[in-house]
């Protein structure tokens, strides 16, 4: 590929091939070619005049990149669709350009273009919101786009152009952010729902598994979706049982018990089991799609904080008309009138909310945090009751074996050895750190057990020489299996594991032995804790599927005076709803494939770095570093956007209410008061951009709602 370096400094190179070099698709093609290497992280290119910006690693790496540049030949060219990266950034720069082509026409107009030429220009223009402004007349609606018709109408009959020019700049301005926040927040939620599958188990007619790309599958193959997977497909069970999430599908936090027969739907995920699907559609053809395209053309998505904005920008336009009515009977002056008519509430209104969203998701982008939408930050700062998962969020999820104890027939290593060869099959951490004590230990085991069934939630059933063993929670083994256990080893288990967490083992329906776990709490955990409730967030509550002695004595290492042991998936989000019902606003943060169903019962939820892919798609917030501070981060962004919404309204009442009054009076004129007008609803706009988080005032917390 040829090409010339415009800029190579750093990490970052940018090289231009010169125009009609690539189209605008073989430029999303290359952008695809390049980031197959890892020391690559961003790509953008411009077809306008052959572009290429690429940021990199380390310089170290810098003869690489270039080494990459160069294997591009002209038969890598392809057109390929820009995926959910691509088309972000896409439509950003596209909103930049927009809005910079703008200011350029306006500034340029103001000293290239003749008077009487501007003055035409601002008349045609000003048809547009003149029939808008008909169209609610002749329906009988008193909205924003009547209020606005009849400023720019009013200020074309006393021939002042400058204002009615500039009230309609800013009506574009505010118009232009409308949509960009509306696309943006359609694209994040299509990239949250879209699958990113590359390949499938198939399961031939012998019923051997052969691993495709999922692009060579066909319309009735069966695939073999495994627990914790997506399923990529629309299709029919035909073999296995399992529970699955539909969340993303319905919207229902519970899974699903799917069997053969039963359908299943692409995006949602298998919680427990292994199912076999016949495909029915794949690829464009599935449900998700089909939502994914109503999504695009939704036009319903915006930000709470924004349909607010309008709804009370048009509540004020009657009060607006009546004030301009007023005026104009006790003055019989049109100026007067005029000038009253001319402050327009909703420019402002409509500008600064949409910008303060945006700066705020883009802040906590910056921050390493996806927000999926404006209304869960507004949820977040709102939040007056935060519930954990335990593992792996307050805890590191990298539980340690610290006891086996034998309580029958089979010595220690024995327990330990069994539990080791029946628990490599479940992909837990708690399984995990049991495996790893054997293998530490030298423990080597056979294959001495038959099929592992997974029960939902519990543990794990199978048969070991021959035997029926199951292992798992003390739930699972006394309440569901109805395993018996003396009061002598009760005992012993009270005393020896108050502080753990507990595995039990049993065969034949006897007790044989436990393991004792231990999973310490995160360092900065209870900080973290302590900081939110200095925030405002009232209440703190722990849950955990661990026996109630480790549950208590993680929650006093945490300071954690409210929490849940040996909970359920399925309680887990009974706990959410009925603490919605009380009538508390719930921040839910998990990680595990069980926690799904809460976090999509919570009013808003937040997934960690190392998350399941369920949990991640459920989440309203994914979390992209490992730091519980991220939480505080983000309820002072998201209290810091609610304030300055609340500040911004304030201001505008304030402001344009002091225009209204100066213009009744005719202190004013209209052009004096159009220009006041427009200037503090540009200054608004321009603080609205401001960082929340580098301010240096302390955040209040007491937050209030705008109406």
């Amino acid at each position: 590929m040829k090409y010339q370096v415009m800029y190579n400094n750093g990490t970052r190179i940018r090289v231009r091939s010169g125009q009609a070099a690539f189209t605008k698709k073989e430029g999303y093609g290359i952008s695809s070619l390049l980031l197959e290497n890892n020391f690559i992280k961003k790509v953008f290119t411009s077809h306008r005049n052959g572009s290429i910006l690429i940021y990199y690693d380390d310089v170290k790496n810098r003869d690489k990149v270039f080494a990459a540049l160069d294997k591009i030949t002209e038969d890598d060219l392809v057109e390929v669709e820009p995926d959910m990266y691509m088309s972000s950034n896409e439509l950003t720069n596209n909103f930049w350009v927009s809005l910079s082509g703008m200011l350029v026409r306006r500034v340029l107009g103001k000293i290239v273009l003749p008077i009487p030429i501007r003055n035409l220009l601002t008349v045609y223009r000003a048809t547009k919101y003149i029939w808008h402004a008909l169209d609610s007349l002749t329906s009988f609606r008193v909205d924003v786009a009547l209020l606005d018709g009849a400023a720019v109408t009013g200020s074309l009959l006393k021939r002042d152009f400058d204002p009615a020019s500039s009230m309609m700049f800013l009506l574009s301005i505010s118009d232009l952010l409308e949509d960009y926040t509306l696309q943006k927040t359609k694209n994040t939620l299509k990239e949250s729902l879209t699958l990113n599958i590359d390949t499938v188990w198939v399961v031939n007619e012998d019923g051997e598994e052969i691993q495709q790309p999922i692009s060579q599958i066909n319309k009735d193959d069966k695939i073999k979706v495994h627990m914790g997977d997506v399923i990529p497909v629309d299709g029919k069970v035909v073999d296995g049982e399992g529970m699955v999430n539909e969340a993303t599908m319905t919207g229902e936090p519970l899974a699903v018990h799917k069997m053969p027969g039963k359908t299943v739907h692409a995006g949602t995920v298998v919680e427990e089991g292994n199912l076999i699907v016949q495909v029915y559609s794949f690829d464009k053809e599935t449900r998700l799609n089909k939502i994914i395209n109503l999504i695009e053309n939704s036009e319903e998505l915006k930000a709470d904080a924004q349909s607010k904005a309008e709804e009370l920008a048009d509540s004020i336009v009657p009060y607006s008309f009546l004030t301009t009515f007023l005026t104009y009977l006790i003055t019989r002056d049109t100026t007067k009138a005029l000038s009253v008519l001319m402050v327009d509430f909703s420019c402002a209104l409509k500008l600064t909310t949409p910008l303060s969203v945006i700066s705020a998701m883009k802040e906590a982008s910056d921050n390493r945090m996806m927000v999926k939408g404006g209304k869960f930050l507004e949820k977040y700062a709102t939040a007056d009751t935060i519930v954990f998962d335990k593992t792996g969020t307050l805890t590191n999820a990298t539980p340690k074996v610290v006891d086996v104890i034998s309580l029958g027939d089979y010595s220690r290593d024995e327990i330990l050895r069994m539990s080791a060869c029946i628990e490599e099959h479940f992909a837990h951490s708690i399984a995990t750190a049991i495996v790893k004590q054997a293998e530490k230990e030298g423990l080597k085991h056979d294959e001495d057990h038959s099929e592992v069934e997974y029960i939902v939630a519990h543990g794990i059933a199978t048969s070991y020489n021959g035997k029926r063993a199951v292992i798992g929670s003390r739930h699972f083994l006394f309440d569901d299996e109805g395993v018996e256990i003396s009061k002598e080893d009760e005992k012993l288990i009270d005393e020896k594991v108050c502080e753990y967490s507990v595995v039990y083992l049993a065969i034949d329906n006897k007790l044989e032995g436990i393991i004792c776990i231990n999973d310490p709490v995160r360092k900065e955990a209870r900080d973290v804790i302590e900081e939110l409730k200095k925030l405002g967030i009232e209440n703190v509550i722990m849950l955990t599927g661990d026996s109630e002695s480790g549950a208590k004595s993680s929650a006093e290492a945490l300071g954690i005076t409210e929490y849940r042991s040996q909970v359920l998936p399925e309680d887990k989000a009974s706990i959410v709803e009925s603490l919605k019902e009380e009538g508390r606003t719930i921040i839910m943060v998990g990680d595990g494939i069980n926690d799904s169903p809460a976090l999509a019962a919570a009013d808003v939820s937040v997934s960690m770095k190392n998350s399941s892919d369920i949990a991640r798609e459920v989440a309203d917030v994914s979390l992209l570093s490992d730091n519980l501070y991220d939480l505080i981060t983000l309820r002072k962004l998201s209290v810091g956007m609610l304030n300055k919404i609340d500040t911004n309204y304030h201001s505008i009442i304030g402001i344009n209410g002091s225009l209204i009054a100066l213009g009744m009076f005719g202190i004013i004129t209209p052009s004096t008061s159009s220009l006041i007008h427009n200037l503090s609803t540009m200054l608004l706009g321009a603080l609205s951009t401001r960082s929340v988080l580098k301010e240096p005032r302390e955040i209040e917390v007491n937050v209030v709602e705008t109406a």
